[in-house]
């Protein structure tokens, strides 16, 4: 019974490696397709890149919760959202996706500093993460840190060059910056 346990799990362990594999290499071929394409193809790609990130590589109950949680935030119920995304991420820390919507809901509680903490987490787990990047953006701006929030752009923008939000932003933050030091 032992032996066959064994095997079982072995089984199980290479079937969950085999998955995670393949969803980062389809990442990285979506992340590479992304620095070439342009308009509505890259916007489609975004779109899929978001779609992996949604989804639980593994635990379709997650990918549910962390709906849940969105849903929440659609309605504007954003406390609730956060006790969510919480659970989420104690069900699975490593979970980049889960670590960001709560991120997001930080923000908008303003939290910045906590949300900021969490984008730290985002990034250590998907240094790609163009939208984590692009909250650490807003995060700064909130924080008075405008050069610190350009780089976040700027790093977005390298990762997903047709992303026009990073574009508006930066010029948004040198025109603050110019206003300040006047």
């Amino acid at each position: 019974m032992t032996r066959l346990f064994s095997v079982i799990f072995i089984y199980l362990f290479l079937q969950f490696n085999s998955i995670a594999n393949e969803r980062d290499i389809r990442l990285n071929q979506l992340f590479n397709e992304l620095k070439v394409n342009k308009s509505k193809v890259a916007f489609i790609i975004e779109q899929e890149i978001w779609a992996l990130w949604s989804t639980h590589p593994t635990d379709e109950k997650l990918t549910a919760k962390l709906e849940e949680g969105s849903q929440l935030v659609r309605d504007q119920n954003y406390l609730k959202a956060k006790d969510v995304f919480t659970e989420v991420i104690n069900l699975d820390q490593s979970w980049a996706e889960a670590w960001n919507k709560r991120a997001t809901v930080l923000y908008m509680l303003g939290e910045f500093q906590k949300s900021q903490e969490d984008i730290d987490r985002v990034l250590a787990l998907e240094e790609r993460h163009f939208g984590a990047l692009a909250g650490q953006g807003l995060v700064n701006i909130q924080l008075k840190n405008y050069e610190k929030a350009i780089f976040s752009y700027e790093e977005a923008r390298k990762i997903n060059p047709s992303m026009k939000s990073a574009e508006i932003m930066i010029t948004r933050i040198k025109k603050l910056i110019k206003e300040h030091s006047i």
